[in-house]
């Protein structure tokens, strides 16, 4: 049975949506696994194109499923494959497209992953694309199809083929990460040497999680911790840059000297150069004294330029030039001091967006941007968000004397949430928590009150009461069409989950992936 026509231009959006998300996620993460799992999602979910598997070679010369999605642990151990043999063993050998338009009618076609009883009954076609790379057949792209569909078998072959290109340059930059394996053993060198001297781990100064994200900042400030170079943090309000400043000191061999903190947002304007650079006795009107500013308070050690983005332009320029001449001028002063300090500047603003609207120079924005390392919302890292709550509730009730806990719904209700304010919020809640606490135990009642006493029209939703019954949720989901759920229902599940998408896409039988999905998809619609 054929499906139903949609129109062209709803097929476009569907296939720019793949694209632009495909593309988005070659650039978000170096870890194929993940990357490319998405991508057969976003396939799957958007253009029908089903069981989606990347096969690679194995070490033996034989081939074998890396990554797939719609498959299921043992129909991923059964897809085993040898050269010349099968459709997927004929494509990996010639390096040659194959389609088969019915599995049932091709002798080539074996089955080895996916028994045919468990595909639809109707006609079922399959397509391998080879990812080839300098005249290389890397593996192949595999995807099973419905062949009575209204998209043209030429516009899935087009997607296809963008779609083995990126899973293609993955493949390549992690084999050239791979090549550097000899950075490891300098990283065992590194951390023997910070356990012999006793440098601070991580959790110690306050950095708890084990998420890909996190690990991934703390890689970045541990590669570059024994160079002086210039790190810019990026991220949003309460992500922690100050505790990720610290750790770089502390990290580095500067460890030992000062490490000074400057808010940038916090300074008067006409009171920067003097707390920058310091002033000698007269300066101006009430200056009785000589004072060495923060760079010169920072020498030898490291100086934190927090809020970067608010510095006044006229700040910029003088800034830029200490940083180019490392020796500045006090206030009233005509002697040059040398200065000698690790800058580590951060915001949570775009300095690009900044430069284009002419409140940042671009001359100050290359000197700061050497190294920029971008730290990860707690949005973006769920799986942190219990072990963060648990060392922030220890310090909490050291610091108040009190000794209080949570209960299993209570931890699960802060897992849950959103947080827009990251870390400094859920430190707050946590501190809020303590101090009204009336026994030992918090239940989730009470948490729930307090988060929502949180929530703004501007910063999110608040939790509200959990559906009594949740519809169950199957371990294994079937495939689901995008246009599965119109926005009617999907505003509905997000109401009576007031905002809490997690609750939502429970609600309708997705998974919170497939609901975001849907949300942007709709958004793309309704843009063109």
């Amino acid at each position: 049975m054929t499906s139903p026509a949609l129109p062209a231009e709803h097929l476009q959006n569907e296939e720019m949506l793949v694209i632009r998300e495909s593309a988005r996620l070659v650039g978000k993460s170096l870890e194929p696994g993940p990357v490319i799992r998405e991508m057969l999602h976003l396939v799957s979910e958007f253009l029908g194109l089903n069981r989606g598997r990347v096969v690679l070679r194995q070490p033996d010369g034989d081939y074998a499923i890396r990554y797939a999605y719609g498959l299921t642990a043992t129909e991923i151990k059964r897809g085993v494959y040898h050269p010349g043999v099968g459709v997927t063993g004929r494509a990996l050998q010639s390096g040659e497209p194959v389609i088969v338009q019915d599995i049932d009618n091709d002798p080539h076609y074996l089955a080895r992953a996916v028994d045919r009883s468990h595909l639809p009954s109707e006609t079922v076609s399959f397509i391998a694309l080879p990812l080839r790379s300098d005249g290389e057949v890397l593996g192949l792209l595999g995807v099973h199809r419905i062949r009575g569909r209204a998209r043209a078998l030429t516009d899935d072959l087009r997607i296809l083929e963008i779609i083995a290109t990126l899973i293609t340059q993955i493949l390549k930059l992690n084999d050239r990460v791979a090549e550097q394996t000899a950075r490891l053993e300098h990283e065992n060198r590194e951390l023997k040497w910070a356990l012999e001297r006793g440098t601070p781990q991580p959790a110690t100064l306050g950095i708890v999680g084990e998420s890909p994200a996190l690990r991934h900042a703390l890689r970045q400030i541990e590669q570059v911790s024994s160079t002086d170079v210039t790190v810019l943090l990026l991220g949003e309000s309460g992500t922690g840059k100050e505790l990720f400043a610290r750790a770089l000191h502390l990290s580095s061999p500067r460890r030992d000297q000062p490490f000074v903190k400057v808010n940038c947002g916090a300074i008067p304007e006409n009171l920067f150069e003097s707390e920058l650079f310091g002033y000698e006795k007269g300066a101006f009107t009430g200056a009785v004294a000589a004072r060495a500013g923060y760079f010169e308070q920072a020498n030898g050690g490291t100086l934190f330029l927090d809020e970067i983005g608010d510095l006044p332009l006229a700040m910029q320029v003088k800034l830029l030039r200490v940083l180019q001449e490392k020796s500045l001028q006090r206030v009233g002063g005509r002697r040059e001091t040398p200065i000698d300090v690790r800058i580590v500047a951060a915001t949570n603003l775009d300095l690009q967006q900044q430069v284009s609207a002419g409140r940042f120079r671009l001359d100050l924005y290359y000197r700061l941007n050497i190294i920029p390392i971008r730290l990860p919302a707690l949005r973006e890292r769920p799986e942190d968000i219990r072990p963060l709550v648990r060392h922030q509730l220890n310090l909490i009730s050291q610091s108040y004397q009190r000794n209080v806990g949570l209960t299993q719904e209570a931890m699960e209700t802060l897992a849950g949430y959103h947080w827009p304010g990251n870390i400094r919020q859920l430190r707050n809640v946590l501190e809020r928590l303590v101090l009204l606490a009336e026994g030992a135990t918090i239940p989730a009642q009470e948490v729930e009150r307090v988060i929502h006493s949180e929530a703004t029209p501007e910063n999110g939703r608040s939790f509200g009461s959990v559906p009594a019954s949740p519809p169950a949720v199957a371990a294994v989901r079937p495939y689901l069409p995008a246009q599965s759920h119109d926005r009617q229902q999907i505003a509905q599940a997000l109401a009576h989950a007031h905002g809490n998408k997690s609750r939502a896409a429970q609600m309708l039988g997705l998974t919170l992936r497939q609901l975001n999905y849907r949300l942007q998809r709709l958004e793309a619609a309704e843009a063109s």
